[in-house]
């Protein structure tokens, strides 16, 4: 199988349960959600006049929307190729739950890697059993998709942006009917925003939940 990939490039992650490992990442192409604030817009559509051979999304600029095709031992191959010592592998977008990601995942936990899978949850999650899963709900987007008990049941991690009280209330909808145990929650302040800290700490403290900072973004790194 192969699958649309925008970019590959080798950082740190810089959020959620990960927050610090070395990671190498790996951005899907295509996404219908519709999230306002997405910061990675150029991966929505999979335009066939901007498709490109496989050398040109590996450790390169991936925001203007080209992407190439690539099979799970082309995408190996160029970890090994670039040199990348990382060996946790985030599987982004996009929407990767658009793919079915079980062979990718299956690849690559034979060869040593682990994955973790990041998600709308608007699609099921199909991947390795010790596929790390963080689903980051998106609720009443543009693209109308609702989030899927499959992908809520199936997380590792559900990862909350938020700035108002609406959001948490809006989250605690969705968990109403989730199992949580062995689940980490977390709440992740959108755009850096005092109050939106302020109130994601204050909700944390009060359900032993997890604070989610854009480590990234401090750090002003990919």
């Amino acid at each position: 199988m192969k699958y649309p990939v925008n970019e590959v490039f080798e950082t740190i992650q810089g959020e959620g349960t990960h927050t610090g490992v070395p990671a190498i990442f790996v951005r899907l192409q295509g996404c219908p959600v519709g999230c306002a604030w997405c910061d990675t817009k150029q991966t929505w559509e999979l335009l066939e006049d901007n498709r490109v051979a496989p050398e040109l999304v590996i450790q390169v600029d991936g925001t203007i929307g080209r992407w190439a095709e690539l099979s799970v031992q082309q995408l190996v191959s160029a970890f090994e190729d670039k040199g990348f010592t990382a060996k946790l592998v985030v599987i982004t977008g996009g929407e990767p739950c658009l793919y079915d990601l079980s062979e990718l995942t299956q690849y690559l936990h034979d060869h040593g890697y682990q994955t973790q899978i990041e998600t709308s949850g608007t699609f099921d999650v199909l991947c390795h059993s010790d596929t790390w899963v963080t689903v980051s709900p998106k609720v009443n987007m543009k693209g109308g998709y609702a989030v899927l008990a499959q992908a809520l049941n199936r997380a590792n991690e559900i990862k909350h942006p938020i700035a108002t009280q609406k959001h948490i209330d809006e989250l605690d909808t969705l968990l109403e009917d989730i199992d949580l145990t062995g689940k980490t929650v977390c709440l992740q302040p959108i755009s850096q925003k005092p109050r939106a800290t302020e109130l994601a700490m204050k909700t944390c403290i009060e359900r032993n939940w997890r604070l989610s900072v854009q480590t990234h973004k401090y750090l002003n790194i990919d």
